[in-house]
Formats: structure tokens, C-alpha cells, sequence
């Protein structure tokens, strides 16, 4: 079983082809949840399985977090497999990628830069405070697609220096607060310049902080060009593992598009020949 492991500004993924592989869907949640183990195998944020397409699409692109359930899109899952996609031939410089949340548009900027048109906000509330231990935060909802991603965006001064476990905790409080019926995303962030912040974004199915997500920023520039914080044009987002850059086009009270724009790498090709992973299949 072949695989390519990409990451896209840190967020990182073990990438197969179903269409050599031919591996049955029901197994892929497994697979997921034993190749994505850090310390026992490749390791990753999530695995990304191409498979034909159903609705006209180059290809479809089945997503699954590290715990093994399913991601409705991945942004920066979804620039990488559209390099994955590009490299090996599966479509053009600009391709139609299947996603479980809608149909995602990509682009080859150059050999390492992607941009991918991220699913259209279909929901957005403004004002979404959540309380967590008597303490109210303010906070925005976002969901991305149909059906939508969850993204719950919350401010937080001096993020940089936030002690990382209290942060995290948090994170995990909010990811699973009642207000959020299906949990969120956790989308903390900070604005640092014009047209510039710093985010942290505790993922559910990874249930921590991933290094970047895509679909992530997009949600935070959403909600701050909707208030009118930014510009909406090249925002930039720093995050642990690098920056993204974002353009949300306005049109009255909604964002009409949304698009991601950042790097990819490629880190290394090989077969899997996990012990475990053979004997739980």
C-alpha cells in the first residue's frame, strides 16, 4: 500500500490512493486511527483516501481525522491533495475536488503554493457567547459547506504567550459545549497588525491543537471582515506551523466566497508495511 505524507503549514496527512488501492470504505476509519498514531506509526492529523468521483469531479476526496471518524473538508488537506492530485496526473493545474461538505475548486500557484476556494459560510452567528466554569466568552459561529463545518471563533488577548495547558483546556470545554449541538472547532485568535493575526485552533476528531487549519482561518476572517476588523483582502494568519493567507469578498451582510492561499510539502513517499495495521484488517 503506497502513501504520500504531505503537510500544509504543519497540519500534516498521510494521503492513499483508492484508485490503485481498492481498500473498502468501512476500513478506513481504522486505518485512520493506526496510521495517524504518532508514536506507534507514520503519524498525522488525518488521512485523506482519493476515490472516483461521484458528482463530475476530478476526483473525491474522502477525509478522516486521527481518531478515525469523518472530517467533513480539510483546507489544508484539501491544497495538499490538490498538489497530490496535480502530481499525479488525476487533473489539471486547476482542478474540482468531491468533498463530503460540497465541491472545493483548487489552483496551482506554483510548485509548493496552493489556493483552494473553501465551502461557502452557510451559517454565521455574530454573537455566540459560550460560557465555561461561570466565565462568559465572547465568540462567533461559522459553519463552512453543507453539511457545515463547525467553527466557533473566539478572541483572546496576549495569545502567544497563553499557557498552553490552560488554553487547552478551554479549548476542550468549548469544543464540547452544549451551545455547538454537533462540537466545534476551537478558532482562539489574536489581531496583531492590519490585516494580520495569530491563531491557535484546537481540532475536534484530533482533540488538541493542530499546527494550522484552513478551514479554521477562513471561519476567524469570515466573522472579522463581517465586523469590519479586516479588509477581507490578504489577510494574513500566522499559526504554529507557518502562515495562510485568506480573501473573503463581501457582498452586503455575507461573505460570497472564501479562499486559501498557502504552502505545501510533500515529506516523504513509501509503502506502509505497519505490522498492526495488517493484523487489525
Amino acid at each position: 500500500m503506497r502513501f504520500w505524507k504531505m503537510n500544509g503549514a504543519g497540519n500534516d496527512f498521510i494521503v492513499l490512493n483508492n484508485l490503485e488501492e481498492h481498500l473498502p470504505v468501512e476500513q478506513l476509519p481504522q486505518m485512520a486511527r493506526t496510521l495517524c498514531e504518532r508514536h506507534l506509526s507514520i503519524g498525522a492529523d488525518g488521512l485523506m483516501v482519493v476515490d472516483a468521483p461521484t458528482q463530475g469531479g476530478d476526483y473525491r476526496m474522502l477525509f478522516y481525522n486521527s481518531d478515525g471518524s469523518i472530517g467533513e473538508m480539510c483546507g489544508n488537506g484539501a491544497r495538499c491533495i490538490c498538489r497530490y492530485g496535480f502530481e499525479n496526473g488525476l487533473a489539471g493545474e486547476t482542478q474540482t475536488v468531491e468533498t463530503t461538505a460540497g465541491i472545493v475548486t483548487g489552483k496551482r500557484i506554483d510548485r509548493r503554493l496552493y489556493r483552494i476556494r473553501l465551502n461557502d459560510p452557510t451559517t454565521v452567528r455574530l454573537d455566540c457567547p459560550v460560557a465555561v466554569d461561570g466565565v462568559t466568552y465572547a465568540c462567533s459561529y461559522v459553519e463552512l459547506g453543507d453539511p457545515g463545518i463547525p467553527h466557533a471563533v473566539v478572541p483572546y488577548a496576549n495569545l502567544r504567550q497563553a499557557d498552553e495547558n490552560e488554553l487547552r483546556e478551554l479549548g476542550r470545554a468549548i469544543r464540547w459545549n452544549k451551545a455547538f449541538p454537533k462540537g466545534a472547532n476551537v478558532n482562539f485568535y489574536e489581531i496583531v497588525g492590519e490585516d494580520l493575526l495569530f491563531e491557535r485552533t484546537f481540532e475536534r476528531g484530533v482533540e488538541d491543537f493542530t499546527y494550522a487549519c484552513g478551514t479554521g482561518t477562513g471561519s476567524v476572517v469570515t466573522v472579522l471582515t463581517l465586523q469590519g476588523k479586516v479588509s477581507g483582502q490578504g489577510v494574513q494568519v500566522d499559526m504554529t506551523g507557518g502562515r495562510l493567507v485568506i480573501d473573503a469578498e463581501r457582498v452586503h451582510a455575507r461573505i460570497a466566497s472564501l479562499y486559501l492561499t498557502g504552502p505545501t510539502n510533500v515529506v516523504c513517499k513509501g509503502e506502509v508495511t505497519d505490522e498492526d495495521l495488517m493484523i487489525q484488517m
